[in-house]
């Protein structure tokens, strides 16, 4: 079995969002490694005196237990445009270690900064995000993503996004798009108009 992941973000000393992290990762060792016990992952993370400034990604890798927590530098990347890439046989129900069939759905972005994958027609998720897309009234969210994410469950449990099937055909409703995920919230997510949204 693969090993799990769980990214959590640490601004300046504090990570933030645990309670959905923590719900993802106990029920993901429920759900696949057959585990009940629930374990709080705040205290298994120490915090090095040198990663208290600045903006990091807490990478926790583990199996039944936990193997590595490992804090890493957020490089912040611009996305303005999106590729869609066809995968109707992809499987990401769980944040998984091995990423490389995503790795290679991503080589073929061609010149776009990310990509928009297309399961049975339905959009899903970017290569390391859930997307949004706003109406000029409000944001939503596929119902089909591959992976729900952290973020994309606070915002619904908060009513500040929405979810609804959307397909590739719907696209040409929404005025614009953006990327939410454990570092990028609806404040400073990378915003794609919707003609940047290529096939």
């Amino acid at each position: 079995m693969s090993p799990l992941l769980e990214t959590i973000k640490l601004k300046d000393g504090k990570l933030y969002n645990l309670a959905f992290h923590n719900r993802r990762f106990n029920e993901a060792r429920k759900n696949y490694f057959g585990i009940e016990n629930w374990k709080n992952l705040e205290k298994f993370i120490s915090i090095p005196p040198d990663k208290i400034k600045g903006l990091f990604r807490c990478r926790i890798t583990y199996s039944p237990e936990i193997e590595k927590i490992e804090f890493i530098l957020h490089l912040n990347r611009e996305v303005r445009s999106l590729k869609l890439i066809e995968d109707s046989l992809i499987d990401y129900r769980f944040k998984y270690a091995d990423r490389n069939r995503l790795q290679k759905l991503f080589d073929l972005r061609e010149n776009c900064d990310d990509i928009l994958i297309v399961k049975n027609g339905c959009i899903t998720d970017s290569f390391t995000a859930n997307p949004v897309f706003f109406d000029g009234e409000k944001w939503w969210t596929p119902d089909t993503p591959l992976l729900p994410g952290t973020q994309r469950a606070r915002y619904l449990e908060e009513g500040k996004i929405s979810e609804c099937r959307i397909t590739t055909s719907d696209l040409n409703k929404f005025q614009k798009a953006g990327l939410i995920n454990a570092l990028w919230d609806l404040e400073d997510m990378p915003a794609i108009e919707i003609n940047n949204i290529l096939y």
